[in-house]
């Protein structure tokens, strides 16, 4: 925590109090019907919230017992310390007891022995030992006391009337008893007497001569000691001051007679002088003038008394031996006399009626701490080097400023930031209001606004310099503009007065009407309006351009009660008197009647459920969630703010009653499925004040501003490691101690270095094999060659053209062999190719040398894809490209098994598989992997029946698995493998297992049934009775098999997807028993599976699904449109088809790839207009730069090849006649696949076939054409 506003403190003469306890300061003052408990100027211990409304009137502390005594006009209440519990000191009630009411403030003064002497219209004395607290004397009084002071050994009263030049003094006569009786006495004064003092004690159990310090309405300082004999006034006059002659008359001053002063106690002055003494050290003393000018006053039994003027001049005075001796006249000294600007500070105190001062120095842990309490609703907090600020001679610094306590005398309900965020403006619920400057760090009040009536909204103008009440919004020209939920608005003009360097002083004081109206307008398309909010100003600092377009900055973000959010922006045309609205980004969200919504200029808008629950987080720009967290229902959230980092990276501050939790945006993971944004910091105010937060919000410079009850607390960008929320913070090995917020975000977003493993599988998805392979070779010359030290470059010295050249990135690349390197390395003089041995060479270095970029576990998902891209280059002559991908992230994923939860290979990767040429290194990679034993639950996980296209394939690794289920268990049943034959119709098999297996009680029965013909319907009808008898005992996979014994191919279909919840198992008997052509694979595919594509967002599977239906244009346009626009009854998308992790940058990828491989893609491809496509790339390059993969979108910007779109012949169908006129390069080799009829019904929405298509023949290239697609 940076800084602590505890509250504005009370303006009265009792407010502040402050002891020295268990061997810590305390320092209590009241703040409205609070208590603010301070250990320093800036560390709170607590804050005591009174449940009764009424202000309290006077605090006092007791150095003794560590109680708290504060009373209201009517009661008293005592707070006793509960300990230290987790290093914090709490207090809790002790009691409670009622007092007479009176015209005037009551008074509390502590004794010895935990007595408490309480004064008003009469005196009383409690014990408050006890509980509840005993009263043994009360007196009434001739008139109120103004103050009322028990000595520190509870010997003497001292009391004072208002405006009473008396003070009278009770002297007690006894102690122990019941009774306690007391004799009173008057010491005189000429004038009115306006403050008294007992001298304090060294030590807290020490009894000493009894001293009072009287300060009179003549400027005099009288001090009064016990007299030694038994006298009738019991106090004498032992010496005193005049203020007023103890500084010099000051002609220049236009107040000569103020003067303030104050005692520094002989225990202060001890401590602080002892504190310099130690800080010089080294026998330096001697040589210091100024400490031995101090050491021969503190050495002299003696305490100082400080007067100030105001006007920049103090002058201190010694009270040498004060004791019953009347010699004071000749023991008081003039010790300093000095002029400063450090004391000029109160000049600006003129107009408060009031400056009380107290002081303190704590044992051997600070100098001389000065209390300025000016009533009109702060306390300043100086510290000073006694021996400085004693020190004759003229110097700076004798005051070093080190606190302002102020803030709100209720509890804050709202804080309002200005657009810089160097200025806010806070205001109650009774509307206090208060305007506060940010200033290096710290919270300056302003200015105190003064308005009885009900506020509604408040907004800042001119840097906070003028606030404006019932306002929304900020625009040009000083516009402030209001909507309503009818979508109506009025904007009006606010004419501010001219700055103070204009001399005319007519129009500096404003104009006559500074606030009118400027224009009405109407929102069109805003919908329901449910609330227009300001934008939350976020990034850079915005340039008004004058254009309105989408580029401009945006002022307001609104939603409806369906949840649709929406951005906008205005202009001003001040020529025409309107001001034009442009709706920049909009999106339905799907959280209906949001309780909480907040927009930042960065497109991001969170908002909460109507419970108040759940948080969602959506970039609306890109139209997708990026974050959803559900919270516990006693976790409110009440409060959502935004920041972000000079880098454009956002922070979402979420407030709840008692903590504030901030999230981070992060790196986009589509590999891990990692989060988008986490929780890096929680900020908690319990330990505080019990009080719950009542509003926050963002200050400049990552500054957090808390308000909750009367108090304000600034916390800045540094927090402490063990604070953070999300491990993947610690991004380094050597983690400091504290961090920076802006360093943690920045390290959790922004380019990623070349070696880590998310770039580099990217760069694998992108196809940039050699590219990973220069990488890999300069991270092993990097590593050969490190010394524990020494800085890893993030680039391992490459040439970032490598990265966007195309002739260097890809794979395509002029060389017959892929295998080896053709450009000569920088960092190596020998050709060194890269092979498994040199991957596991470098993974042996990569265990013991951490790099200081990556996390722990980034380093081991470095070494594992270094060892997956050893495994592949293994076999990288033979695989094709797709089939490369698919194995590096197959034995990533078998790596992996054990540290992450995923179950099966993604649709990416089956994908890759898929279009892949060489499937048959692919089965045989996958076998292997499960060691010759693939059962059901292995070929799930590798998805190799999605992936294989060869029917006759198919059914033999089908076969395999029947096999392996039979063989997994020593008792071989035949029901484990009887869905996998049945799915082959290989009954016969099927028999044969069962004839062995004897220990079986169920043999001889199904060995009887499936002895009979099964195309009758008769034994049709009855392996369906035994399906439905085996699904309502559960036995859901056996039931399957039945339904396939009876020939229902649809009913096994439905209960794989139902009740066994196993949509591969599904698709993959639907293949084994139909085939690809099937009737039921079809349906499966149609409804299921492009259902589920469209609910989830799920781009690959539709692409998949499309391409299996033999829907090849489909297949592409599913890869970069949302796959519910393609179908005529498209399932509802859920929240999970907006998530961010629906888009993946690889997306565009296999796009690039598939639409040239056919003309029914090229169709498609033609389809998609040039502007979505466009979008789609700029979208994916957005997609590589939240990734941190910054370089690979620069690439795929740089290098991508749009389609030709020359002035088509267009046929009834809308579809290009020639499309191999869209691409820029020949190809022979497009695949003529257009089919003669529509394969789908009505044709998903891609338009008929009107004109009939061309024969599918095999045309003979010509010779150029073969030798251009060689690269000759």
């Amino acid at each position: 925590m940076k800084a602590v506003l505890p509250g504005k403190p009370e303006a009265s003469l009792q407010a502040v109090s402050t002891g020295y306890w268990d061997g810590k300061r305390i320092i209590v003052y009241i703040t409205g019907n609070a208590l603010s408990i301070l250990s320093d100027p800036g560390t709170i211990l607590h804050t005591i919230y009174d449940d009764d409304p009424r202000r309290l009137e006077a605090v006092a502390f007791d150095e003794s017992s560590g109680k708290i005594a504060a009373c209201t006009a009517e009661a008293v209440r005592i707070y006793r310390p509960l300990g230290h519990a987790h290093d914090s000191l709490k207090w809790a009630l002790q009691a409670t007891f009622d007092i007479e009411k009176g015209p005037t403030p009551a008074t509390l003064s502590w004794g010895s022995s935990e007595e408490l002497l309480i004064g008003r219209c009469s005196l009383w004395l409690y014990d408050t030992t006890p509980t509840p607290p005993t009263c043994h004397w009360k007196r009434e009084l001739a008139s109120p006391a103004r103050s009322a002071l028990l000595s520190y050994d509870s010997s003497y009263i001292a009391s004072i009337g208002y405006h009473d030049r008396l003070v009278k003094i009770w002297r007690r006569l006894n102690f122990g008893s019941e009774e306690v009786h007391f004799e009173y006495g008057y010491l005189p004064h000429p004038r009115a007497v306006t403050s008294i003092q007992w001298r304090k004690p060294f030590h807290v159990d020490q009894t000493i001569e009894n001293v009072l310090y009287s300060f009179c309405a003549d400027n005099t300082l009288r001090v009064w000691t016990t007299a030694d004999g038994v006298s009738s006034h019991m106090l004498q006059l032992w010496g005193k001051l005049d203020l007023q002659k103890a500084i010099p008359q000051d002609p220049k001053s236009h107040r000569q007679n103020l003067r303030w002063a104050f005692i520094i106690s002989q225990r202060d002055l001890a401590n602080a002088t002892e504190k310099v003494v130690q800080e010089q050290g080294n026998g330096q003393e001697k040589e210091d003038v100024a400490l031995q000018y101090l050491l021969s006053i503190a050495n002299r039994d003696t305490e100082i008394c400080v007067v100030f003027d105001g006007n920049g001049s103090m002058s201190a005075w010694a009270l040498e031996d004060v004791s019953s001796n009347p010699r004071g006249a000749n023991n008081i000294d003039n010790v300093a006399f000095v002029k400063s600007n450090d004391f000029e500070f109160l000049r600006y105190s003129a107009t408060t009626s009031h400056v009380e001062i107290l002081s303190y120095c704590n044992k051997c842990s600070g100098h001389l701490h000065i209390l300025f309490h000016h009533f009109d609703g702060k306390i300043e907090v100086f510290e000073s080097n006694i021996a400085d600020l004693l020190d004759p001679t003229s110097r700076p610094g004798r005051l070093t400023h080190r606190a302002t306590w102020s803030g709100h005398s209720g509890p804050i309900k709202k804080i309002v930031r200005n657009f810089s965020a160097h200025a806010i403006v806070s205001r109650t619920e009774k509307g206090e209001t208060v305007l506060w400057n940010h200033q290096r760090g710290r919270l300056l009040r302003h200015n105190i606004i003064s308005e009885k009536r009900h506020i509604h909204r408040i907004s800042l103008l001119r840097g906070g310099r003028s606030p404006v009440h019932e306002l929304l919004g900020e625009c040009r020209y000083n516009i402030r503009a209001t909507v309503t939920s009818e979508q109506r608005g009025i904007v009006w003009e606010i004419r501010l007065p001219l700055g103070s360097s204009n001399t005319n002083g007519a129009t500096k004081n404003g104009y006559e009407n500074p606030i009118q109206e400027f224009c009405t307008f109407e929102l069109e398309g805003a919908g329901d309006l449910a609330y227009v909010l300001p934008a939350d100003p976020a990034g850079s600092t915005p340039v008004i351009s004058g254009f309105l377009d989408v580029f401009a900055r945006d002022v307001a973000v609104s939603y409806t009660h369906s949840g649709r959010v929406e951005f906008w922006t205005a202009r001003v045309d001040a020529n025409q008197n309107q001001v034009e609205w442009l709706s920049t980004s909009s999106m339905e969200t799907g959280v209906s009647e949001p309780a909480l919504v907040s927009g930042s200029t960065m497109k991001k808008a969170a908002l909460v459920n109507q419970n108040r629950s759940s948080v969602t987080i959506w970039d609306i720009r890109g139209a997708r969630l990026e974050y959803e967290q559900d919270f516990e229902s006693h976790n409110t959230v009440q409060d959502l703010d935004w920041t972000s980092t000079p880098d454009m990276q956002s922070i979402l501050a979420v407030g709840f009653p008692y903590r504030v939790v901030l999230l981070s945006q992060m790196r986009f993971d589509y590999l891990n499925k990692g989060p988008a944004w986490a929780p890096i910091r929680e900020i908690s105010i319990r330990e505080f004040t019990p009080h719950p937060i009542g509003d926050s919000t963002w200050l400049s410079d990552g500054n957090l501003i808390i308000g909750a009850g009367n108090q304000l607390f600034l916390y800045d960008r540094e927090f402490e490691d063990t604070s953070a929320l999300v491990t993947s913070v610690r991004t380094t090995h050597h983690k400091p101690k504290h961090q920076d917020l802006f360093e943690v975000v920045q390290k959790l977003n922004g380019p990623l270095p070349v070696f880590h493993p998310q770039f580099l599988s990217q760069c694998i998805l992108a196809g940039k094999h050699r590219l990973v392979k220069r990488i890999l070779l300069a991270l092993n010359y990097t590593l050969k060659y490190h010394v524990e030290g020494d800085t890893i470059d993030a680039y391992l010295g490459l040439d970032l053209a490598e990265f966007y050249n195309d002739k260097f990135s890809t794979s395509g690349a002029n060389s017959t062999d892929s295998s080896y390197i053709t450009r000569q390395a920088s960092f190596d003089d020998h050709d060194e190719a890269f092979t498994e041995e040199l991957a596991l060479s470098i993974c042996e270095k990569l265990q013991s040398i951490p790099l200081p970029q990556l996390s722990g576990h980034e380093q081991i998902q470095l070494v594992d894809i270094v060892e997956c891209a050893g495994v592949v280059e293994k076999q990288r002559r033979s695989l094709d490209e797709n089939g490369a991908r698919f194995m590096v992230f197959f034995r990533q994923h078998a790596l992996r098994k054990g540290r992450v939860n995923e179950i099966h290979m993604s649709w990416r990767e089956i994908n890759w598989a898929y279009h892949s040429t060489s499937q048959d290194i692919l089965t045989d990679f996958v076998c292997r992997s499960y060691h010759g034993t693939m059962l059901w639950e292995n070929a799930r996980e590798s998805g190799i029946f999605m992936w294989l296209t060869d029917a006759n394939a198919v059914r033999a690794q089908f076969e395999v698995i029947a096999r392996n289920e039979y063989t997994r268990s020593e008792a071989k049943n035949p029901v484990d493998c009887s869905l996998f034959y049945f799915a082959l119709k290989k009954k016969a098999v099927l028999q044969g297992l069962w004839r062995m297996a004897t220990w079986n009680r169920e043999q001889a029965a199904t060995q009887r049934l499936l002895a009979n013909n099964f195309e009758d319907p008769k034994w049709k009808t009855t392996a369906l009775k035994n399906a439905y008898a085996l699904l309502s005992k559960r036995r859901f996979t056996y039931a399957a098999a039945f339904f396939l014994l009876a020939d229902h191919l649809q009913d096994a279909v439905n209960v794989c997807l139902n009740q066994i919840k196993d949509l591969q198992l599904a698709i993959a008997i639907a293949r084994v028993y139909e085939g690809d052509t099937g009737i039921v694979l079809k349906r499966l595919l149609e409804h299921e599976v492009l259902a589920v594509a469209s609910q989830e967002g799920n781009r690959w599977l539709a692409s998949w699904a499309f391409w299996m239906l033999k829907r090849r244009d489909m297949a592409v346009r599913a890869l970069i449109t949302p796959v519910f626009t393609l179908l005529d009854t498209p399932a509802s998308p859920d929240l999970k088809a907006k998530l961010f992790l629906t888009d993946d940058p690889a997306l565009i990828v296999l796009y690039s790839q598939l639409r040239q491989k056919s003309l029914q893609t090229l169709r498609g491809a033609s389809k998609v207009t040039p502007r979505i496509e466009w979008d789609f790339v700029i979208h994916n390059a957005g997609l590589y730069d939240r990734m941190g993969c910054d370089l690979l979108g620069l690439d795929l910007v740089r290098n991508w090849e749009f389609f030709r779109l020359p002035t088509p012949a267009q046929g009834f169908g809308g579809d290009i006649v020639d499309p191999t006129k869209l691409l820029r390069r020949r190809s022979s080799l497009i695949v003529q696949d257009m089919p003669l009829t529509p394969v789908i019904p009505g044709d998903m929405k891609t338009g008929g076939h009107a004109v009939k298509p061309p024969a599918t023949v095999f045309q003979e290239p010509d010779a150029n054409s073969l030798l251009d697609s060689f690269g000759f």
